[in-house]
């Protein structure tokens, strides 16, 4: 016991709609609106100190529950039901503990919860952890505020009673649950750009102008933002298209800004084979040797449902990129499966929780992993979470931030208390300036 330990003393939470400026494409649908779940905890320490945290995450239902039996609508309701019971988890919990103590006992409740849950299809297990994650985060941003301190200082041995290996298991024994961060933040971290599918490159592209005053082409955002390292959403089941978009986005890119380029890659899933994603690496690298070197790492190609595709195993092409883990990374037993099938590399994001993204952390950097922080068009606070993660998980190298492409009404309010991590000129997030209370904002 940590005279530190908290007890949760209340729970809140709203939602937020925003329309998106210009719709973005997951898995082949183009969405035009988001919904962010807003919670609140207030925590007491075993030592008198309280404080209340806020959590804020899209509920992402597209991504996090891509269906062909229910509506967008329906998805998004059904999560939004599970949010107002996941708050009672919260509330309801007597546990006594670090922040990671009570999500991971909450944890397994999560997605049993939204299988009582009466709806046309099971909601997926990723779907649940994105509505926990808010509440998770609002918890640690809770747990630092009552200390006065970031939580980035308090997730050491001085505070935590356990290693990861009472979480996960002995072979994690004696590792710290901060052995894969870093104490303060990185000053500045690259920022990656977004190119999505539906999104011009050259005015010639731009058929409906937004006219709105922010860029609306690739080179006008490169301007824009300075940029230096761009992710390409491609479409997987279209190798001659996905060749032609990168080397589009790349003459544009070299065009902009001559220099040093950096790419990720991602594919939704949507690669109908492994086959695809070599083809589509032998192609682009006969058609553009430039392209294909600026490539830093490849994004889960395949199928979210390892178990039911593992013969779509990744070694030959982690040979060639780093191939990372997105969707399918649930849990410990997950990314052991992804290793097994050649994934070198694994993504965090802040709508799978804080606590898991710590935990995962510390599993990927034991195996010696590839590791990235990952976007869900994360607006405000939400955009925080992420970015505190980003600059504080060792290895990793840039970092996402797409709602200012795509959802800028919802940073105004934000922009003038961190304009390092909402006006980014010259590519490079200020990271830095997230050492506040709590989870830095």
């Amino acid at each position: 016991m940590k005279p530190t330990d908290i007890r949760i003393e209340g729970v809140a939470f709203s939602f937020e709609d925003h329309l998106y400026r210009t719709p973005i494409k997951f898995g082949g649908v183009a969405l035009d609106r988001v919904t962010l779940l807003d919670a609140e905890v207030r925590v007491r320490t075993r030592d008198g100190r309280s404080a209340t945290g806020r959590g804020s995450m899209p509920l992402g239902n597209a991504w996090s529950w891509p269906s062909r039996k229910l509506a967008y609508a329906d998805t998004l309701a059904a999560m939004k039901t599970l949010a107002g019971r996941v708050a009672g988890l919260y509330g309801a919990c007597k546990h006594v503990g670090h922040p990671v103590d009570i999500t991971h006992e909450l944890e397994p409740e999560f997605p049993r919860t939204a299988a009582r849950l009466e709806t046309a299809e099971p909601m997926p297990p990723l779907a649940a952890m994105v509505v926990a994650s808010p509440f998770d985060a609002a918890l640690h941003d809770a747990f630092g505020k009552a200390l006065g301190q970031s939580c980035y200082h308090a997730y050491s041995a001085e505070f935590v009673s356990h290693d990861v290996g009472h979480y996960l298991g002995d072979e994690f024994e004696g590792i710290p649950l901060d052995a894969a961060l870093t104490r303060e933040p990185a000053a500045t971290m690259p920022l990656y750009h977004l190119v999505g599918a539906l999104d011009p490159l050259t005015a010639a592209d731009v058929k409906t102008p937004v006219a709105d005053g922010l860029p609306e082409t690739l080179g006008e955002w490169i301007t824009f933002n300075g940029l230096t390292h761009l992710k390409i959403k491609l479409n997987g089941d279209d190798v001659g298209w996905d060749v032609e978009r990168v080397i589009g986005v790349d003459a544009v890119a070299s065009a902009a800004r001559p220099g040093a380029w950096h790419y990720s890659l991602d594919f939704n899933e949507r690669c109908p084979a492994v086959e695809a994603l070599l083809d589509f690496l032998r192609r682009l690298k006969e058609r553009s040797p430039t392209a294909y070197e600026r490539v830093q790492y490849i994004e889960q190609p395949t199928a979210r449902d390892l178990k039911a595709n593992a013969h779509q195993v990744m070694h030959e092409a982690s040979k060639l990129r780093p191939v990372v883990i997105d969707e399918s990374l649930l849990d410990l037993e997950s990314l052991k499966q992804a290793r097994r099938m050649g994934y070198t590399g694994a993504a965090l994001k802040a709508c799978k929780g804080q606590t898991q993204s710590l935990l995962m952390a510390a599993a990927a950097r034991h195996y010696g992993m590839y590791l990235c922080v990952q976007d869900l068009t994360c607006p405000g606070a939400s955009l925080l979470h992420s970015a505190g993660r980003a600059a504080h998980v060792r290895g990793v190298q840039a970092i996402e931030a797409n709602a200012r492409q795509y959802c800028p009404a919802a940073n105004a309010a934000w922009e003038g208390r961190f304009p390092g991590i909402f006006r980014v000129t010259d590519g490079r997030m200020r990271t830095g300036e997230l050492t506040g209370p709590g989870l830095g904002g």
